[in-house]
């Protein structure tokens, strides 16, 4: 049986670096042996289907792969649709209600608690905020994610150490919920 993943490509064609054509991602992916191999934006997301089924052994044969192909190291997230589609229903807020823009999630390589951003003060950056759920991260930010200054302090570098993350708008949650779905 196989299961359709999407990929979680961080920080590619941004500013004009790290470019990473998506038809030619696709040629890398299906010359892993992957199926069903399709992108969408150029941001960095491709679904695939597979019989293995090993998360963590598929991100690290993408990135090996990527960085044979194109010549630099980019960071991969690998979630089934069971996960994806888990995320998106257990959404702390009214996304339904929301812009695009103003809501988030960032995907983790592994499991983050509170502890991570105990040196955030959260009540600073209201109406901002963000939830921990499991392996991701609940942004809200009511101006858009370019304005905000609560998600400036979760980017940086000392909040994320040790671990992948990668962020993507309401938009792309929900499209890639439909785009793995059986």
């Amino acid at each position: 049986m196989t299961t359709t993943y999407a990929a979680l490509l961080r920080g590619i064609n941004v500013g004009g670096s790290r470019k990473v054509p998506m038809a030619e991602l696709r040629t890398v992916l299906e010359g892993l042996g992957l199926g069903d191999v399709r992108t969408y934006l150029q941001s960095g997301q491709a679904v695939f289907s597979c019989a293995h089924g090993d998360e963590e052994i598929l991100a690290a044969e993408l990135t090996a792969a990527i960085e044979k192909h194109f010549g630099f190291v980019v960071d991969v997230i690998v979630r089934d649709h069971a996960f994806l589609k888990a995320v998106a229903e257990a959404c702390p807020y009214p996304a339904a209600e929301l812009e695009a823009k103003q809501l988030h999630v960032t995907y983790f390589s592994v499991p983050v608690d509170e502890e991570r951003y105990a040196g955030i003060d959260r009540a600073a950056f209201l109406p901002e905020e963000f939830r921990l759920g499991d392996r991701v991260l609940y942004l809200y930010t009511p101006d858009g994610l370019g304005r905000s200054k609560l998600a400036e302090q979760l980017s940086r570098p000392r909040v994320h150490k040790g671990l992948v993350a990668t962020t993507r708008n309401w938009n792309t949650v929900v499209k890639l919920v439909e785009l793995t779905a059986p």
